[in-house]
């Protein structure tokens, strides 16, 4: 398929599909404490099977056009992901998420990726609003939504469930105008520097 580069540390995003079942769960497993300590992302996967499933369940959902998957690799290893869990075309809405194993995090790797999958939503698709849903508990899933530039709309206090504990959700979005006005400065400022 394809690899997109991520910068010149060897991460790539590429899509992540039923035949990285073995690697999807040996990443599960270096992870699975970190990974799911605020989301349930993964943890039915205990398998090569289960862990297909959950790759079928979202290559479903791409053929439908309703939802992504895409993998981080860092110098050739699954270290993570992204995935549009819900994208309505006909709306314009999506929600962008994350996951990360240990060994991938403090990279900017859901960063940089997320940039290319909110770039794909908003030029290609035509998305107007992308969101980013996540625990108040969850410091570096808010922490990311902020980098992305994406504005706290609300909290939905105790709307959810995890580990026997309410949780509050925190709904973070980005426009598309706010979003390629961000992209401008951004690009106008790497200029300014060189």
């Amino acid at each position: 398929m394809y690899a997109i580069p991520l910068g010149d540390d060897g991460a790539e995003l590429r899509p992540l599909e039923t035949w990285h079942a073995e690697e999807f769960l040996a990443h599960l497993d270096r992870g699975r404490e970190f990974i799911t300590q605020h989301i349930p992302f993964g943890a039915k996967a205990t398998d090569v099977a289960s862990a297909r499933e959950i790759l079928q369940s979202y290559a479903d959902r791409h053929a439908a056009d309703s939802g992504f998957l895409h993998g981080l690799w860092l110098d050739g290893k699954l270290v993570g992901g992204l995935l549009f869990r819900v994208f309505d075309a006909a709306a314009g809405v999506c929600e962008i998420g994350c996951w990360l194993e240990p060994a991938g995090t403090g990279k900017g790797l859901v960063t940089r990726g997320a940039r290319v999958l909110i770039d794909w939503a908003f030029d290609e698709r035509g998305m107007r609003r992308v969101e980013w849903h996540a625990s108040s508990a969850n410091t570096p899933s808010v922490n990311a939504a902020r980098r992305l530039g994406m504005m706290r709309e609300g909290v939905l206090r105790e709307s959810s469930v995890h580990r026997g504990v309410r949780q509050d959700i925190e709904v973070w979005a980005v426009l598309a105008p706010e979003w390629r006005a961000a992209r401008e400065a951004r690009v106008r400022a790497v200029q300014k520097d060189h």
